[in-house]
């Protein structure tokens, strides 16, 4: 019987292949989740930076900052909260290990095209270590505008959307839809460079009750505009 050649391994071809059974590989920097079950499960083990992550929230404040905090405790350079629905608190994430020094705060004008507009400028600069978007509001083209350029940089960037929104196709290699659960998350693989998860993760989180007394104790400080805070930062 004559012998089947070796099959070449796929990230061999080019590094953005991959078997249809396996994680792919990231040709990125990713950041530790801070939690193995959930590296586990995401190609490159981690959060992918220079990439367009949506996190989908059956609500606001479900758990989004507890489920971040880890990846954004170990960043050095500045982190932008575009118009997140309540004010940050800044005892609140320093529990959580976010330095508030770090923060910078872009409250929304109602407007979804000026938070978009902030972010793009923010991610084309490359002067944040993070850069979190909450938009309620985005069409295609935006996100297709924002994935790009977060390639153009190596900043981990987040949308946070309803969980209405995983029905719509989106350019983001990575989509988790994030419900709620005693004790912590259930988090949902929309879409992974990878095999399809049909069982949903479960993410023990921090009792929420040792965080919730500082989350009302000292807000931040008053929220800067994206026009007057972007050439600070870039320099």
């Amino acid at each position: 019987m004559a012998r089947s050649d070796p099959i070449t391994a796929p990230e061999a071809v080019h590094p953005s292949l991959w078997f249809a059974s396996q994680l792919a590989r990231s040709t990125t920097r990713c950041i530790d989740t801070g939690y193995a079950a959930l590296s586990a499960q995401l190609p490159g083990g981690g959060w992918p930076t220079g990439n367009l992550v949506e996190l989908l929230l059956q609500q606001n404040g479900i758990g989004e900052m507890r489920l971040l905090h880890p990846a954004l405790a170990g960043l050095k350079r500045p982190i932008m909260l575009l118009q997140p629905p309540q004010v940050p608190q800044l005892l609140g994430l320093s529990a959580l290990g976010v330095q508030p020094s770090q923060l910078v705060w872009v409250k929304g004008t109602g407007r979804s095209a000026d938070g978009q507009w902030a972010a793009e400028q923010a991610l084309r600069s490359g002067c944040c270590g993070a850069v979190l978007l909450w938009d309620k509001h985005v069409r295609g083209e935006a996100l297709r505008r924002l994935h790009l350029a977060a390639q153009a940089s190596d900043t981990l960037f987040c949308m946070l959307r309803p969980i209405q929104e995983a029905r719509d196709a989106s350019p983001a290699p990575l989509r988790l839809a994030v419900r709620g659960a005693a004790g912590g998350l259930q988090l949902e693989f929309i879409k992974r460079r990878g095999p399809q998860r049909d069982e949903p993760l479960f993410l023990p989180l921090l009792p929420s009750m040792l965080l919730r007394n500082a989350f009302v104790d000292r807000p931040a400080p008053g929220p800067a505009s994206a026009g007057s805070i972007l050439p600070a930062l870039v320099g």
